[in-house]
């Protein structure tokens, strides 16, 4: 008598996911691994899914990177209370934009592809084009003057998160830190005076200081 056959094994579905779960395991790769450790691939298997499934609550990788910058904004970015002279108030929106990425350097990454931001951090870049304004410059000056600002904010960020990630992974002198102990002063005379200070004076925090300087130098073309 010939014997039953065993039951047939069908696939489940995969489990249902929410657009906030892969929001959330997003966020948690980028914060571990930088904007070149997210991909759908990645992402499907970090919440138990499948990449397939992943489109059906994005279209793409760029909306996720959209929906991320928004996220982050609404969660960290808060309005600064503003002063009245457009100069500092200029200075006061552009520190606070600092102080928000500098908590989170894959923010600055994902912006610094300069066709992806925020439409919630919007109103820190009004400010900052506003007060250029009203101290006198043209609204095209103004948004040069804005993208000057962006440059040096994004650069200062990135390049101290890349100096923090080196140091993290080796503790040993760098190349630039065994040159600067080389240096001969009758070539290098300024530089060889400052070489046993150079990591301690570039390590200092003079953004605001740098920031200042570049807004003065903004205006003077009034």
């Amino acid at each position: 008598m010939p014997q039953p056959s065993a039951p047939r094994k069908t696939r489940g579905r995969p489990p249902r996911i929410s657009r906030e779960e892969i929001i959330e395991t997003a966020r948690r790769i980028m914060d571990e691994g930088g904007v070149d450790r997210l991909t759908m691939r990645r992402l499907a298997t970090e919440v138990g899914s499948t990449p397939m499934a992943l489109y059906h609550h994005v279209r793409d990788k760029e909306e996720l990177l959209v929906l991320l910058l928004d996220d982050y904004a609404m969660r960290t970015l808060r309005r600064p209370e503003l002063p009245d002279r457009p100069r500092e108030r200029t200075i006061v929106a552009a520190i606070a934009v600092h102080e928000a990425l500098a908590a989170c350097p894959w923010v600055t990454e994902v912006l610094t592809a300069d066709d992806l931001m925020s439409t919630s951090a919007l109103w820190f870049v009004e400010q900052i084009v506003d007060g250029l304004v009203e101290c006198g410059l043209t609204p095209e000056q103004a948004v040069r003057g804005y993208r000057a600002i962006w440059y040096y904010t994004a650069g200062e960020i990135m390049v101290r998160a890349a100096a923090a990630r080196r140091r993290a992974d080796d503790d040993r002198a760098t190349y630039r830190e065994r040159v600067f102990t080389d240096l001969d002063p009758g070539e290098l005379p300024r530089l060889a005076q400052v070489a046993e200070r150079w990591a301690s004076l570039t390590a200092e925090d003079t953004y605001s200081d740098g920031l200042r300087a570049l807004v003065d130098g903004l205006l003077a073309v009034r």
